[in-house]
Formats: C-alpha cells, sequence, structure tokens
C-alpha cells in the first residue's frame, strides 16, 4: 500500500511504471494518506512500523526532522538536487532512515515560485500584520521574524481562504498548479522565484522489511521507476509553467516580479542563522548538513565555470 499527501499525480506515475515494467508482478495499490488517517507528521513512523508498506513524504518531520535541514530557504539550486539525488546522497540521511526502518529513494521535484499576496512587497517591513499561508514551521519562522502571521493550510483550504480574507497571502506551488487552484482570484501580486523552497522534494520512502523482502531485479526497478518519474515531474513542470504564467499575467492581470534584490538578501542572512541555529541543536543533524553543505561549494564552483558563464552568455 502507499500513503501519499501530495502530489498524487506523481505517485500514480510511480504506481503505474512499476507495474508496467515488472509485467505485473509488483503492484502498488495507491492510498490517499486521508483514506489511511495518516497525519503528514507521522507518514515515515508509519512506514517504518509497517503500517504502510511505501509512502510519499514532502514534509519529513516526526521521527527524522534532521530532513528538513535539506529542504531549506535558499540551501540549494535545481542542479544541486539532481547531483545530491543520485551522485553524492548523504550517507548520515540514509542511515537516519533506516534506523527507523525505512529505505529511502528517489522521488520526484519541481522548482517553486515564492506567494502569491494581495499586497506588495516593496520590504520585508510589508510582511508585518499579514497572515500568511506556510507549509512548514520552518518557513512560518521568516515570517514571524517580520512581523507576519503564519498559518499552515492544507492546498484545499487555501483558494477559499484567500477569497475571504482569512489569509492575505498563499505560498504554494508553481505557476500551473497556483493557476489550477485560482489563487489569482483573490491575489494579483505573484513573487519569485522560490527562495523558500527553490528545490522542492518529495521522496519515496519504503519499510525495510518490504524492501528486503523484494528480490534485487525487482528492486532495481522499483528505485529506477522513482528516478524517472523524478525526472518526469521536472520536465512537466518546466514544459506547463511557462506557458500558465504567461496566462496568468495576459489575461488574468496578475503582478508577476521578482522580490526586491535588498528582501533577498535579508532573507539570506536570516536563512545562515536559522540553518546555523539547527545545525548546532543536534550532532546528526551537523553531520548532514555539514556534509551537504561542503558538497554544495565544491558542486558550485564547477558551476561557475560550466553553466553559470552560459546562461550569461545566452541570456544578455
Amino acid at each position: 500500500s502507499v500513503s501519499t499527501t501530495s502530489a498524487v499525480k506523481g505517485m500514480q506515475r510511480i504506481v503505474d511504471r512499476v507495474a508496467a515494467e515488472t509485467d505485473g508482478d509488483l503492484t502498488i495499490t495507491l492510498h490517499l494518506g486521508k483514506t489511511l488517517q495518516i497525519a503528514s507528521a507521522d507518514i515515515t513512523q508509519a512506514v517504518g512500523d509497517g503500517i504502510v508498506d511505501m509512502a510519499a513524504d514532502f514534509f519529513f518531520s516526526g521521527s527524522v526532522p534532521l530532513a528538513r535541514v535539506l529542504n531549506l530557504p535558499m540551501l540549494i539550486e535545481n542542479d544541486e538536487e539532481w547531483a545530491k539525488a543520485y551522485a553524492a546522497m548523504e550517507p548520515t540521511l540514509v542511515e537516519a532512515f533506516a534506523e527507523q526502518g525505512v529505505v529511502l529513494l528517489g522521488g520526484y521535484r519541481y522548482p517553486e515560485q515564492t506567494i502569491f499576496t494581495t499586497f506588495e512587497i516593496k520590504s520585508l517591513a510589508d510582511l508585518e500584520g499579514h497572515k500568511i499561508r506556510v507549509t512548514s514551521p520552518e518557513q512560518g519562522k521568516f515570517i514571524e521574524e517580520f512581523g507576519g502571521a503564519p498559518i499552515t493550510l492544507s492546498g484545499s483550504e487555501v483558494p477559499t481562504s484567500l477569497e475571504r480574507g482569512v489569509i492575505d497571502a498563499a505560498e504554494f506551488v508553481g505557476p500551473f498548479q497556483d493557476r489550477r487552484m485560482g489563487l489569482h482570484k483573490a491575489a494579483k501580486y505573484y513573487y519569485t522565484t522560490g527562495w523558500h523552497e527553490p528545490s522542492n522534494v518529495t521522496e519515496l520512502l519504503m519499510n525495510k522489511k518490504a524492501w528486503d523482502s523484494l528480490p534485487k531485479d525487482l528492486q532495481a526497478i522499483v528505485k529506477s521507476c522513482a528516478q524517472a518519474c523524478n525526472l518526469d515531474s521536472h520536465a512537466w513542470s518546466e514544459a506547463n509553467n511557462a506557458d500558465a504564467l504567461t496566462d496568468l499575467v495576459t489575461n488574468h492581470g496578475v503582478i508577476a516580479q521578482t522580490l526586491p534584490d535588498a528582501v533577498v538578501a535579508e532573507l539570506k542572512t536570516l536563512t545562515e542563522q536559522v540553518l546555523a541555529e539547527k545545525s548546532a541543536a543536534d550532532p546528526l543533524t551537523k553531520k548532514v548538513h555539514d556534509h551537504f553543505m561542503a558538497f554544495r561549494d565544491k558542486h558550485r564552483s564547477w558551476a561557475a565555470i560550466s553553466e553559470k558563464p552560459y546562461q550569461g552568455m545566452i541570456s544578455s
């Protein structure tokens, strides 16, 4: 069985692909998290305890909170996420999940935008007094720091809450998904880029006993299917978000703009402080964090003479 809190279509791709590539030898039954009554914070534990055999987890809370360190604001770029996930997966992170009886596999991902707001952001002071929907407690800390009121809502609650003024701004996903949710009907300002989640990752988790019971060939297929669906999700997102953003701006009066440089600079400073605090609070978190930061710095030294110059040349 599979439990998922979000990105149901992404999980359905994995389910369908596994069935096709194993010629029906391995089938996965997809259940919504609400159907199984498993809270988001309890997903990892539910997998480890064998309540479900497999799950898609985004929030990484509960029994393995250190994993959230890898999805904090401004920590990672998209290329770095690919490299980290498939060539340099942190051994300490894998070990941390293994201690919970969970095997950490690939997942599916997409870059995010910052936020839809009913007000303009010229400085972080503009957040003061506004009620803002966030996905995680970590994001909420940033909103509180600048006088805003973070509110955690499920995706289904966001459109109505925005329309009724229960919230003044909402972070969700990106142009295609945000348009489908109808966020633009109540909020006209759309800010980029997604500093809070520059590389959103939903990992595929599997109960270790269930994983060990699979023969090696089926293990390889499950892992490759998860990775393939990761690529599919990214490609789909990149292909559809451009049209969606154009439609939002051209046909719906949305004002799309980047956050001011000064705002981003302040957010970066705060991010570094939060990361230092979280790392200092737990030895394993610090070990995972330091391992990744070293990898990130090494990768950026390569990107500085490869992808970055090319992007500058073609965009000038």
